[in-house]
């Protein structure tokens, strides 16, 4: 034990059937600072922090907060004890209010009876305390990812945290978001909250943390000062290798115009507006813009999710009409959502029935499945994107994100389509596993296939587009060919053109 440390995890390991997660992990943190942790997708991070967090419970090793050793039994337990955690994927209650998301289990009362002027009162103060702009009464499922973002930030604030955990706090941030959360941050710091931050963005990274933990394989790595580091050194650590490049070389060669937008609008107010662009056979067309730039509403108006008000789509030269999802596969079209655990994932089933549901159809004859074929595609799912998993019948919610993610985009490649929409593809994921699905993205488009991607990483934008359009509040405000030249700035310049 020692004074200095306001949490302390030694050797503390956990197994599931056929993985073992942790290996002796190690985690020291300090008050008053901020603490990175960070590793590959399957490093152990998450489990670590969920065996703090009594969502698991460790297999052997201690945990000591404020000298004295704790086991937390549930989530609850660690609240109650000044332990929060906020999630990469939000768990949150879209149908209710703001307030109502912040005191859920924890409703102040009077006479008995629900307290709601103090909820918005009490929602109101640590909201100004923390300089979010939010109205308590607005409903969860109104507000943007990076606002619902902060409403979560806040509700850990509510229990008085001594300890904070950020999971991917910013991978729905934009930049000017990104500093406002490190603001809060250090308020937090200069009040005594120890904070463990995890991200797989370097440059955040060095910015705002004291010290870096390193994890591979379950395992401690290192522990070291943050001013004492440099990206390559933190990539080499979580790799076990240099990484030079962040990006494959693309070889693929759009040719003839396979799709073609024109005046695209949705029926939704205040949505997209008048879009008109076309793809190319083999091209990788980027997708840019501030958040609230409609880049995701502009996916889903392609892909049937949301009505077309006007505006043609023409696939191979035909007019199509893509009014539900069903027709858009059927014309050949993909999706990879943004919110993975919402919309892309069926956490508690398996890789092989995630790998084959999108084509449940061709596995059906006379009305009866065959187990053969849907483990074969299973299988090459599962070889071809490099997926990490102990076997097909893995519950999905067993698998790191960036495998989760790779098991999706099998799931899409098994449709055969022609257009690929890919929404955030690395969203939460590290610095290896992205750099396998730039390549997966590469050869697909080298096979011909149409690419479109969003991404709100501008390096990521750069580094695989062959050109990019740039959306400002529903509508595009410009084009560009990604010839080398094409700057940060120039595309920051347009994403504010319209807003």
């Amino acid at each position: 034990m020692n004074d200095k440390y306001l949490l302390e995890m030694n050797n503390i390991n956990k197994s599931f059937p056929g993985v073992k997660a942790l290996d002796n992990a190690m985690l020291k943190l300090k008050g008053s600072s901020v603490h990175a942790l960070m590793g590959e997708n399957g490093a152990g991070k998450s489990t670590l922090m969920k065996c703090l967090f009594g969502v698991y419970k460790k297999d052997s090793g201690n945990i000591i907060i404020d000298n004295i050793e704790t086991n937390f039994d549930n989530p609850k337990q660690a609240l109650d004890n000044g332990v929060t955690m906020v999630h990469q994927e939000l768990n949150q209650v879209l149908k209710r209010d703001v307030a109502d998301n912040i005191w859920l289990g924890k409703y102040p009362t009077k006479y008995r009876v629900i307290d709601r002027q103090k909820m918005i009162d009490e929602t109101l103060k640590i909201f100004d305390e923390l300089g979010i702009k939010i109205d308590p009464r607005e409903k969860m499922s109104q507000l943007s990812v990076s606002d619902r973002q902060m409403v979560e930030i806040a509700k850990a604030v509510s229990y008085n945290a001594k300890i904070l955990v950020l999971d991917e706090p910013t991978s729905s941030l934009n930049g000017e978001e990104v500093q406002h959360l490190f603001r809060i941050i250090n308020s937090l710091k200069e009040k005594g909250c120890g904070i463990i931050y995890i991200s797989h963005k370097m440059e955040e990274i060095l910015e705002i943390s004291d010290e870096v933990t390193v994890m591979r394989d379950g395992k401690w790595v290192s522990t070291t000062p943050s001013s004492q580091l440099t990206n390559a050194q933190i990539i080499k650590m979580m790799v076990g290798r240099d990484l030079t490049n962040r990006f494959p070389p693309k070889n693929n060669k759009p040719a003839e115009v396979i799709l073609e937008i024109s005046n695209l609008s949705a029926k939704q107010k205040n949505s997209v507006k008048d879009v008109s662009f076309e793809l190319k056979k083999g091209e990788i067309l980027g997708i840019a813009g501030l958040v609230g730039s409609k880049r995701t509403e502009l996916l889903e108006l392609l892909f049937g999710m949301r009505k077309i008000s006007f505006g043609n789509i023409k696939l191979d030269n035909k007019k199509i009409t893509n009014r539900s999802p069903k027709e858009a596969i059927n014309n050949g079209f993909a999706l990879i959502t943004e919110e993975r655990r919402s919309t892309g994932i069926f956490a508690g089933l398996s890789v092989s029935f995630n790998s084959v549901i999108a084509s449940i159809k061709d596995y059906t004859r006379y009305g009866v499945l065959s187990n053969k074929k849907i483990s074969d595609d299973t299988q090459w799912v599962i070889s071809s994107m490099k997926v990490k998993t102990p076997g097909q019948k893995t519950r999905m919610k067993n698998l790191s994100g960036g495998n989760q993610q790779k098991v999706i985009i099998g799931r899409w490649l098994l449709t055969k389509p022609e257009i690929l929409l890919l929404d955030e593809p690395t969203r939460g994921i590290d610095v290896g596993a992205k750099y396998e699905i730039y390549q997966l993205i590469i050869s697909l488009a080298e096979k011909g296939k149409g690419v479109i991607i969003v991404s709100s990483e501008m390096p990521e934008i750069l580094g695989i587009s062959d050109r990019v359009l740039v959306m400002s509040n529903g509508r595009v405000a410009g084009i560009k060919e990604n010839d080398g030249n094409l700057s940060q700035e120039e595309i920051m310049t347009l994403a504010a053109k319209y807003v």
